[in-house]
């Protein structure tokens, strides 16, 4: 249920500033491209996943966290994003610069984005396999 929970939270949470799902509090200058949702999909999705992994979960808690599920959901929304609407693109690099070098990158970071979500999950599930087993009384 949490992960189910956060894939949807993840969803909604990037779609409703990207104006993915369309609302009264944003809109887009450039429509969506045709891949813009279903990177959104799996990256939700595999958040989700990763987040379930963190439920209950039988890995001790060292302190060490792996931060690239951050990185990826921040990625996600730079990835789907509208060029032009996002304010520190636009600020960095202007409408010329945003539509010229930041929107062909864009399906880019959304690949790199949901690489670090499977890599992520995939380090998470492999700790699932290495935890230790209590010691059998005799």
């Amino acid at each position: 249920m949490a992960g189910t929970a956060a894939a949807v939270l993840i969803f909604v949470v990037v779609a409703i500033p990207t104006a993915l799902i369309p609302n009264m509090f944003f809109t887009r200058e450039i429509p969506p491209t045709w891949w813009s949702y279903t990177a959104l999909g799996i990256s939700s999705l595999l958040t989700g996943l990763l987040v379930a992994t963190y439920v209950a979960s039988p890995i001790a808690r060292t302190g060490n966290t792996n931060k690239s599920g951050i990185v990826a959901s921040l990625l996600t929304f730079f990835a789907v994003g509208c060029p032009v609407c996002n304010k520190l693109v636009l600020l960095a690099l202007g409408t010329t610069g945003a539509m010229t070098f930041f929107e062909p990158v864009q399906p880019l970071l959304a690949v790199i984005s949901i690489g670090l979500l499977v890599w992520a999950l995939l380090r998470r599930v492999s700790q699932e396999n290495a935890c230790r087993v209590a010691p059998v009384a005799s």
